[in-house]
């Protein structure tokens, strides 16, 4: 089994509040998320536990679609997603921390976990995993500055 995290941190200059409802606001991502082309909803209701969606992204140059699941959410400081695809576990937490009543700091912590990863696709994520991790620590930067834009703008 092989794990791998990558950490991001952000103070954003809105109040927490403004920060959830903009990074839970599933349906309205890719309005904010410059690296989310799609979402198709798979469940319904208000954002929680149990909230279904489908996502795609363009990374390194391809698409990429992934079905995602929240498992964990705490309003309006904390929230875990999580997705399962090609034999790979991903989590991402979302901690939100209100500093003042107008400043939020957001911690994303991206983790994907390889169960008996071997082959060639074993080979290729030992020789790529640094790469892989920067290149995901560059999308998640960007996605969190997307959501600043978005929140901090009147």
């Amino acid at each position: 089994m092989s794990t791998s995290q990558v950490t991001v941190e952000r103070r954003i200059a809105a109040p927490v509040g403004r920060v959830w409802e903009a990074l839970t606001d599933i349906e309205g991502s890719p309005r904010v998320l410059s690296g989310v082309e799609r979402v198709e909803m798979l469940s319904e209701g208000p954002f929680g536990v149990g909230t279904r969606w489908r996502e795609t992204r363009r990374m390194l140059g391809k698409e990429a679609t992934e079905e995602m699941y929240v498992t964990a959410s705490e309003a309006p400081t904390r929230y875990v997603a999580e997705a399962d695809s090609r034999g790979v576990h991903y989590v991402s937490e979302f901690v939100l921390t209100p500093e003042g009543d107008d400043a939020t700091a957001v911690r994303l912590v991206f983790g994907s976990e390889l169960d008996k990863m071997g082959g060639v696709a074993g080979v290729l994520m030992k020789l790529f995993g640094g790469l892989g991790a920067k290149a995901v620590a560059k999308a998640i930067a960007k996605d969190l500055a997307d959501v600043a834009t978005a929140v901090e703008s009147p």
